[in-house]
């Protein structure tokens, strides 16, 4: 984001937050609104649940004596619960009213039905009082009428015990029926109550909560998002400028003595700003700068050992050749009466020899660094035929050699003579690391314009401060090693316009990686 949006940002989300507080402020308020209408809306609900289980109750105490009264009560409330209850479905909390309205039909549905076999049982109890098998115990019938609503299940015990009536006779069985009914009528009267109170109560809560909700955001809120606003602002103008001042001494710092990378990193919300864009760009050409600073002095220093090499090779190849060719000569013309400690004397000189003439063939092929011949190569090949070349001359019968690439093959342009000295270089150390054992592994990766390939060992690794010196000439930690072979490689791939680095932890093995341009211009 660039400083003038940034400016404009600010002052915007000063203005966007009063906005919100308003906006907040006016939803807080017509909720409130919404729940007082709906507290006062659960408050009747309430009062007309009270009065409905109070009609019930009088219903089934005073039975045939005012029941007709206290039952046109009952459905009256019932009505009027009802018409409530349709009327504000759609003012919210629909799942609790909706569950009340499934109560109060439940509860009509119940007391419908009990009103039904109440005159179902008055009749058949006349068909039994008119029996003459009953004719002794008319005075009690009476009384067992009146008990029908309070007492059901007794009414119809005691019309099996004392009129002998069996326990299958209509009069018993239905008598039984209705108490249950009343039983389950009064549970449902009961979760009416329930509801009707859990709703009040959760409406004045709920008032409650709105008020206090309104309450915190202006006496906490407004004044903290101001005080945000008025932080975000400062800190996004401290934070500019602090970046320049100090993006203006590394400057300073560089341009008097050496480069010096920014150690402090933009946040993310103003990497993109101009002074974040201007500190990615400063620490990039100092990446740069620093990197071409390292390859000029590697260059100087491998050009000026190699010509230093070039001048002692020379000087040495010729006494070399000459003790060569008279050990050779001396060799075989020992004959059965030469005496062993000569022979292994003339072994001995002749084995020195041909160690310091490969010695000296490196420093020749060092100090000559002759200019790559490009052409199209294909990359596989050469890769397995630099493999198989070291499996002629070492042992590798336990190395477990693995090439990851493309299976079509992948063209690039080298010298291919020298390609294959980089890998046979690589491939001889990785076996050495190993001592003969382990897994070799060739991974080739490719894009549009570059060949990426790693060469792994599973090797004891390398610590950071040999790897950092590992591309030097004559560095090696070998005890016979000349330490060229690697700096020959580092030349051969920056001759190909190629980077190499190294990937090492002790313990793990190492990964020299590779990059390469398609083509070279």
């Amino acid at each position: 984001m660039s400083l003038k949006k940034k400016i404009a940002f600010s002052f915007f989300i000063s203005a966007s937050i009063t906005a919100i507080f308003l906006i907040f402020e006016y939803i807080s308020f017509i909720e409130i609104r919404k729940e007082i209408r709906f507290l006062e809306i659960t408050d009747t609900i309430r009062s007309k649940s009270l009065q409905l289980r109070r009609h019930e109750k009088n219903f089934f105490l005073y039975g045939s004596i005012k029941g007709d009264k206290e039952s046109e009560a009952v459905h009256k409330y019932i009505g009027e619960l009802n018409d409530i209850l349709k009327n504000n479905l759609t003012i919210g909390k629909r799942d609790k009213l909706s569950s009340l309205q499934n109560s109060i039909n439940e509860y009509s549905n119940r007391f419908n039905k009990i009103e039904s076999t109440l005159k179902d049982l008055t009749i058949e109890l006349e068909k039994t009082k008119d029996s003459r098998i009953n004719t002794q115990n008319l005075q009690f019938y009476s009384l067992i009428e009146l008990t029908f609503l309070e007492r059901p299940f007794q009414a119809a015990d005691f019309l099996e015990k004392v009129f002998l009536l069996p326990r299958g006779h209509r009069l018993v069985s239905e008598l039984r029926v209705l108490d249950s009914e009343i039983t389950a009528l009064r549970k449902n009267g009961e979760d009416i109550l329930i509801f009707s109170k859990e709703l009040d109560k959760s409406a004045r809560e709920n008032v409650e909560s709105v008020i206090y909700r309104s309450q915190i955001i202006m006496l906490v809120f407004f004044p903290i998002f101001i005080i945000v606003g008025f932080v975000t602002l400062f800190y996004v103008i401290s934070n500019v400028v602090m970046r320049l001042r100090l993006l203006t001494d590394i400057v300073e710092k560089t341009g008097r003595d050496a480069l010096h990378h920014m150690v402090i990193q933009p946040k993310k919300w103003s990497s993109n700003d101009e002074v974040g864009t201007l500190i990615q760009k400063f620490n990039y050409m100092e990446e740069q700068l620093d990197q071409r600073e390292k390859e000029l002095l590697q260059s100087k220093k491998l050009a000026a050992i190699g010509t230093l090499a070039s001048g002692v090779a020379h000087e040495l190849n010729n006494p070399l050749n000459n003790i060569y060719t008279t050990a050779q000569r001396l060799i075989k013309k020992t004959g059965e009466e030469c005496p062993e400690f000569i022979k292994n004397g003339l072994e001995d000189i002749f084995g020195q020899t041909m160690r310091v003439k490969r010695i000296v063939g490196d420093l020749l092929e060092f100090a000559r660094g002759r200019e790559p011949q490009f052409k199209e190569t294909e990359l596989n090949n050469l890769i397995t035929s630099a493999y198989r070349h070291i499996a002629n001359s070492i042992d590798v019968k336990n190395i477990n050699f693995m090439l990851d690439s493309d299976p079509e093959g992948i063209m690039i342009y080298a010298d291919s003579e020298q390609m294959e000295q980089v890998f046979i270089n690589l491939f001889i150390n990785a076996v050495d690391v190993m001592y003969g054992k382990g897994d070799l592994m060739v991974k080739v990766r490719t894009d549009n314009a570059a060949v990426k390939i790693k060469v792994s060992d599973t090797g004891t690794g390398m610590p950071r401060e040999i790897v950092e010196k590992i591309f030097e000439p004559f560095f090696t930690t070998k005890d016979r090693g000349t330490g060229l072979g690697l700096a020959i490689v580092f030349n051969i791939i920056q001759k190909h316009n190629g980077e190499i680095s190294v990937d090492s932890e002790e313990g793990k093995g190492t990964t020299f990686i590779i990059t390469l341009p398609k083509r070279n211009i």
